[in-house]
């Protein structure tokens, strides 16, 4: 259908594709990435003849989340303010992947970090390669899950897995996940592409009011509040984006080393 800078968008038949394209950064978001993501999200919602769609990364990585060596937007006080791209472009992707009245499939082929971690639990049904994992690492640059992955992973999980994600900072492998039901299927790596797209044709080729009718319902028993979420997790974001520790937990991690939190 299209390709954008950083995403390529395409279908065959009722089947769309969405891949993540900034392979040299692991598909890390900086703000081109999110335009083009929300771009190709929208499009392939909005559009009647695609009735499936897959998220999938290029290279080694689903998604390393956000690009930390881009500069960010700051307040009126010139503070960090982490909330402005949440509310801007990251919620808008995970409303319409959780709205759109089609099934949505992640098939995640490599790290799949922070908010690249959020968005393969906004998808409907999660493949993995066995050499995949899931990291909240948020919490290791001092700052608060987001993306909606407060809601995604209790949802799946249950509070004390997700407790763990979002203050031990650990991956997950997939086998991991698997077995604490955070995703659907394992698949060995050099089978994950022929698996997801069979799975993708399927859906694609099945009852999609009836795949609507059961994402709406889904949508009702555990994600009725999602907006108020995602707003909930823009606001801790920007007052943990003020924080020291954020400032300290960046530093850290360009300098390659263990940070030093304060808890200021």
């Amino acid at each position: 259908m299209a390709s954008h800078e950083t995403v390529d968008l395409t279908t065959d038949g009722p089947a769309a594709r969405i891949l993540l394209n900034r392979p040299n950064a692991l598909n890390a978001w900086n703000e081109q990435f999110g335009k083009d993501l929300l771009d190709a999200v929208t499009t392939v919602s909005g559009d009647d003849s695609v009735r499936a769609v897959m998220i999938t990364g290029a290279g080694r990585g689903f998604s390393s989340g956000a690009d930390l060596k881009e500069q960010r937007g700051s307040d009126d006080d010139g503070l960090p303010d982490l909330s402005a791209r949440l509310r801007e472009i990251y919620h808008p992707i995970i409303t319409e992947l959780r709205e759109m009245p089609k099934p949505v499939l992640s098939s995640v082929n490599g790290p799949a970090v922070g908010i690249g971690c959020s968005l393969a639990l906004a998808a409907d049904l999660i493949l993995a390669a066995e050499s995949a994992y899931f990291l909240l690492a948020f919490v290791n640059i001092g700052l608060v899950p987001d993306g909606g992955s407060t809601a995604f992973i209790p949802a799946r999980v249950g509070y004390a897995r997700a407790a763990e994600m979002a203050m031990l900072g650990e991956r997950v492998p997939a086998p991991q996940a698997l077995e604490w039901g955070l995703i659907n299927q394992v698949v060995a790596d050099g089978e994950l592409e022929s698996a997801s797209f069979a799975l993708l044709e399927k859906l694609a080729n099945g009852p999609t009011r009836s795949y609507a009718g059961a994402k709406r319902l889904l949508n009702r028993r555990l994600y009725a509040d999602l907006a108020g979420q995602l707003e909930a997790e823009a606001d801790a974001q920007k007052e943990q984006g003020q924080s020291k520790d954020f400032v300290e937990g960046v530093i850290a991690f360009v300098e390659k080393r263990e940070a030093k939190f304060t808890g200021t």
